[in-house]
């Protein structure tokens, strides 16, 4: 038996003990299935490249290299390409199919020109080696690997690069130009002719790229850069994000032995890096006293975490600061900045608020940060951090400002959000009490408001604005943004935000001694109660408010706190009492000229006396509300209203109005994104039908408002309390 033949026979006896088809092995290697089959039987002679693939995804290392043959002598009549040689392939490569696919096409494309770019860490030299040791046969005069240092301690310039690569292409020192253009000359010419594969690692940018692309069109050239270079347009662009989650977790438990839930937590902890979870998982094997809990108790610290990833070799903290090298002294500043603000994203006059800068500065400063992938772009107007460089801007960049920078920084961006939430707001409840608020000059305007849209996509930063600004001593802002996220958030139902951040404002208001801003906390604080059905909570807080109106003499807070309490002994049963204070606050914003607070306070009378067994009498006191709410444009305070006389219509057994009122309340619950009331209003379509006799169609309106909103709760929705139990 030849040496072809044992080569070809071993492969085929690992790629089977890996429980592998010819198929399989082709689609990991990127070798035709036709090709393996001809090495497996001797039928071709196979390559290194070939051996060190197959090694790599059957697990035997050295296993096939040993079984080439070897090459007879060759006269060539030209001077060997004497190649720099690829690193190895990075082991327990995961993650890439679709990436390492779309670099093959893109070499494979007219011009051939590809390049992976991404974050630090994110694996593009690891990508692009594997890729090249895949496509290195496919070369006659193989593969030149290049490290252009372009974020290290001093990009290499094309001279000198013209000089290496010549000297590698076998031209005597003697004969390389000394002229720098003359040298791209000569390159160019030493590169007639050829078939060779350029791999041009960690390149600067496109200026130190663009002179050594080869003219001839057999050379292919793949580039790896921090950096988009989008500037080469001859190019086509591989942009590199994290891994997928399985495949982050999968690293780590193929490096560390790790169970599956224990991989996946310290991936998330890595941010999906590979460079952290390979580093994770060098300090795990460095320490046999640890096991992954340690690690990941560890990693948990969110301040702590860049300094756990640091294994004495590698460290994201060293990795992050090559990158942040590259930076101008206007997009550092930003950049540390941006670390200031708490949320998840922000968009350009968030940005500008946090700079002091003019939007279009601002977004140029941005674009240059995003090409530099220090920070993301999840949507057009958006930018974020991923949450490791965002810990790297905070420890390094942000840290090197002086601290009245970072604070004068910070109430920019504060005073921006209570005021863009005040906007919001005012298109969302426009007949709303507030309170008169001031800003600072110099603020950039936002972009126009959609109320419920804008503050969709920004609750959670204004949460976590919320939370900041009460511990950078804010006080008002932090009181502010919370009242106006209450409207928002009684839409939304976002119970949980809405309770957390009104403790967080009632604290911040006691600190700035603004005795109002307490009482109308904590009023809105106990809304929040009783709307979740924690009735005795919500009394609590409307006893405390009242007590600080009357104590400031706040007739307005007051009898607003009174109406609160009216509801929740309403929801306790104690419904004479729950009408005596309606009345009262009722009187006083009718003497005012409140039109929406008297409407909704008439709302509540008209529940109260459908619970008294005035079902008529309710009826027309929705109505009317009805008719005032609509005249002044509230349409969720409309929807609340209908609902409210579908309550009343069903308890005077006028079916159909009640159907009416609920089929219109869903209509308009829907229209103005409320879930909480269009499942009222299906629950009430369901028991309407139910009283009817008509049990299928009951079932499905109440399944229908289990699939819009299945948390109604039955101490404050009516509709839930009469819809039977096991329906």
């Amino acid at each position: 038996m030849g040496e072809r033949a044992t080569f070809g026979a071993e492969l085929r006896r690992l790629r089977r003990a890996a429980g592998l088809s010819l198929t399989g092995l082709a689609e990991r290697v990127h070798y035709s299935k036709g090709y393996l089959s001809k090495v497996e039987t001797g039928l071709t002679t196979p390559n290194s490249a070939l051996a060190a693939l197959c090694e790599a995804e059957l697990d035997a290392a050295g296993a096939l290299t040993a079984l080439l043959p070897h090459e007879p002598a060759r006269r060539r009549t030209r001077p060997d390409v004497r190649a720099s040689g690829l690193p190895a392939a990075t082991g327990d490569f995961t993650g890439r199919a679709e990436e390492l696919q779309a670099v093959r096409d893109a070499l494979e494309a007219d011009g051939g020109v590809c390049v992976v770019s991404g974050m630090g860490g994110v694996g593009k030299t690891a990508l692009a080696v594997r890729c090249a040791h895949r496509l290195e046969a496919a070369f006659a005069d193989g593969c030149l690997f290049v490290d252009l240092r372009g974020h290290g301690d001093g990009a290499v310039d094309p001279a000198a690069l013209h000089d290496r690569l010549l000297r590698v292409l076998g031209v005597p020192a003697e004969r390389i130009p000394a002229d720098p253009d003359d040298r791209a000359a000569a390159y160019r010419s030493r590169l007639r002719g050829r078939s060779l594969l350029l791999v041009l690692d960690n390149a600067a940018d496109a200026a130190q790229v663009r002179p050594l692309l080869p003219a001839e069109p057999k050379c292919r050239v793949l580039i790896t850069s921090r950096s988009r270079l989008s500037a080469l347009d001859e190019a086509r662009h591989v942009s590199l994000d994290v891994l997928p989650a399985d495949a982050a977790a999968g690293l780590f438990a193929a490096l560390t032995g790790a169970d599956a839930g224990d991989a996946a937590r310290v991936a998330d902890r890595c941010g999906r890096l590979p460079l952290a979870v390979r580093i994770a998982a060098a300090r795990l094997r460095a320490h046999p006293a640890w096991d992954v809990g340690e690690l990941d108790r560890r990693l948990a610290v969110e301040a702590e975490r860049l300094g756990e990833l640091d294994d004495g070799e590698r460290s994201l903290s060293a990795a992050f600061r090559l990158s942040a090298r590259q930076l101008g002294d206007a997009e550092a500043r930003l950049f540390g900045l941006l670390a200031l603000h708490p949320g998840g994203d922000l968009d350009l006059h968030a940005a500008s608020a946090l700079a002091g800068l003019a939007p279009r500065e601002t977004d140029r400063l941005l674009d240059r940060l995003h090409d530099a992938y220090l920070v993301t772009q999840p949507a057009a107007d958006r930018y974020g951090f991923h949450d490791l460089l965002r810990a790297f801007a905070a420890e390094t960049v942000e840290a090197a400002l002086e601290p009245e920078e970072r604070q004068a920084a910070f109430g920019r961006l504060a005073a921006f959000a209570v005021r863009s939430a005040e906007q919001a707001d005012r298109v969302l409840t426009p007949q709303r009490y507030r309170p008169v608020v001031t800003y600072p000059g110099g603020l950039p305007g936002p972009a126009p408001l959609d109320g419920v849209a804008w503050f969709r996509a920004e609750w959670p930063n204004l949460v976590a604005l919320c939370r900041r600004a009460g511990e950078l001593g804010e006080h008002e802002r932090c009181w502010q943004l919370a009242f106006f996220l209450r409207g928002y958030f009684f839409l939304a139902k976002l119970w949980d935000e809405w309770i957390t951040t009104h403790r967080w404002a009632r604290a911040a208001a006691e600190k700035a001694g603004d005795r109002w801003a307490v009482a109308t906390t904590t009023a809105n604080l106990g809304i929040a109660l009783v709307d979740r059905g924690d009735i005795d909570g919500a009394s609590e807080c409307y006893r405390e408010a009242l007590r600080e109106y009357r104590a400031i003499g706040d007739r307005h807070g007051e009898n607003t706190a009174l109406a609160h309490h009216a509801w929740a002994d309403h929801y306790r049963g104690e419904h004479e009492s729950a009408l005596r204070d309606f009345h009262t606050a009722l009187e006083f914003y009718e003497q005012i000229g409140n039109r929406r607070s008297a409407a909704i306070t008439r709302r509540g009378i008209a529940l109260v006396r459908v619970a008294l067994g005035e079902a008529a009498e309710a009826a027309e006191l929705a109505a009317a509300t009805l008719a005032v709410f609509d005249e002044l444009g509230l349409e969720h305070d409309a929807v609340l209203a209908l609902n409210c006389l579908g309550w009343a219509r069903f308890h005077t057994g006028e079916l159909d109005l009640a159907s009416a009122a609920y089929r219109e309340a869903a209509a308009r619950a829907e229209a103005c994104e409320s879930d909480h009331e269009a499942a009222r209003a299906y629950t009430g379509l369901g028991n309407v039908a139910a009283a009817r006799g008509a049990a299928a169609e009951a079932a499905g309106y109440w399944a229908r408002a289990d699939e819009t909103d299945p948390g109604l709760d039955p101490v404050v929705v009516g509709e839930t309390r009469v819809r039977p139990e096991n329906s």
